[in-house]
């Protein structure tokens, strides 16, 4: 009796490690492949509702109203521009741990990713000397070389690599911040597009010119 609760009790062990395994698995496969990084609370400043604004820190009314007005941004240097009008550097940095406007791993400006809170001149140059990435995977492993597995996961809420329009599954796609489902499906109606400007006469027939530019920066033909 104690020999067969005992072995129950192993096998049953056995399972949820096995579990636990194949979870982990197709977690890290998804996250291989998902064009943003694992986001854990931040805010795209182009996508936050009006409420998601007035609550964060330092933007008050006509600051929150100041961000909707002027959106979309299609770099955080121009939502810099118009908040630094207001606010202090050091209320920037306290900010911009709750919102942003995700940078292109592979274009990025300097000036871009020095607006990442806590971002040096080091990591500023280790994110340059490993283009151009493929995958987030690729982002982890080489910035892993610098800082702690914490640092990597609060880096890559910043960032995203740019997927490829004709090739890209709706799960990677779904991670455009704001897309929806009828987005989704207008991107894949026009496949295979064969250049940029394609894709922009294609999306205009459902969105304005600043909002299939938004949805540009997030995708590549090639």
């Amino acid at each position: 009796m104690i020999h067969t609760t005992v072995a129950a009790i192993v096998s049953v062990r056995r399972a949820t490690l096995l579990l636990a395994l194949i979870a982990l698995t197709v977690g890290m496969a998804v996250r291989g492949h998902a064009q943003l990084g694992n986001q854990a609370g931040m805010l795209e400043a182009n996508t936050a509702t009006e409420a998601q604004l007035a609550a964060l820190p330092h933007l008050n009314a006509d600051l929150a109203k100041a961000v909707l007005a002027g959106r979309p941004f299609l770099r955080v240097v121009d939502l810099n521009a118009l908040l630094s009008k207001s606010l202090k550097p050091e209320q920037l940095a306290e900010l911009y741990a709750k919102i942003f406007v995700h940078i292109n791993l592979n274009s990025a400006s300097d000036a871009e990713m020095q607006l990442i809170p806590g971002m040096g001149a080091r990591m500023v140059r280790e994110f340059k000397e490993y283009r151009p990435y493929k995958t987030l995977d690729q982002f982890r492993k080489e910035m892993g070389k610098y800082v702690n597995a914490t640092e990597v996961a609060r880096l890559e809420r910043y960032v995203f690599i740019p997927l490829n329009l004709n090739t890209a599954a709706d799960a990677d796609l779904n991670t455009i911040p704001g897309l929806g489902a009828r987005m989704l499906k207008e991107f894949k109606e026009y496949r295979p597009y064969k250049t940029i400007e394609q894709f922009r006469k294609e999306m205009g027939k459902y969105v304005n010119a600043k909002e299939v530019a938004r949805l540009e920066r997030y995708i590549t033909i090639n």
